[in-house]
């Protein structure tokens, strides 16, 4: 078992890693698309902070792409978008003057989760973690110190993802692989005993950065 590890966001990420994991990525959490009107009909007072439900994310919602809001904001790299997502968490920035007008102005568009793992791609992650025979998960999160494991074929993504309320990390039984959600912020990092996990990334259209020996957290580089 692995318990939840604290990334220093000040530090390069590759050094931090424990248990023999050798490479890590930092994954983009979609924005999420409703349908046309699913806000209005929500929203019982122009004041209302509305966001959707678990169910109605899966259900109704579309992933959009950091690339995609990044060509509508004029934003040249994720470095400036992440950036602009920092804002939400209370970390003042320039550029989240470029995003609040596009999000607002679209009223069924809405930022990605936050601290957990996005649903979008938390089925992706589970295949990964998968992929070299694991049937077991295990997982701990560091709010209420709580860790356990799960077969994989008895828990649903929905319930996956509610195993924990914030971050948590989650690695298979031979800990090949393990993904953690990261606190006040919107991206989850998956780790690997493999040196190059970029065409198992490729393959599953995941949205993502591949560390190098100078990224870190608070500012991909």
């Amino acid at each position: 078992m692995l318990d939840y590890i604290w990334i220093d966001g000040d530090l390069p990420i590759l050094p931090q890693l424990p248990n023999d994991f050798n490479s890590a990525t930092i994954l983009f959490h979609p924005f999420i698309q409703m349908p046309f009107g699913w806000d209005k009909s929500k929203r019982e007072n122009p004041y209302q902070h509305i966001y959707p439900s678990d169910e109605e994310m899966l259900k109704l919602g579309e992933p959009i792409s950091w690339k995609e809001v990044m060509g509508k904001c004029n934003f040249k790299s994720y470095k400036e978008l992440f950036k602009a997502l920092q804002h939400l968490t209370g970390v003042p920035s320039d550029e989240y003057k470029k995003l609040a007008p596009y999000v607002n102005s679209n009223p069924d568009f809405y930022y990605p989760e936050e601290d957990r793992t996005s649903l979008f791609i938390l089925n992706s992650l589970v295949e990964i973690l998968c992929s070299k025979g694991a049937n077991t998960l295990y997982f701990s999160e560091p709010i209420h110190d709580t860790n356990g494991s799960f077969k994989v074929n008895d828990m649903s993504s929905l319930e996956i993802a509610n195993l924990s309320p914030n971050e948590s990390i989650i690695t298979d039984e031979n800990m090949d692989f393990a993904f953690m959600g990261i606190y006040d912020s919107f991206i989850t990092l998956l780790l690997a005993k493999d040196t190059n996990i970029e065409d198992t990334i490729k393959s599953l259209n995941l949205e993502a950065l591949i560390c190098d020996k100078e990224t870190h957290l608070n500012s991909f580089i």
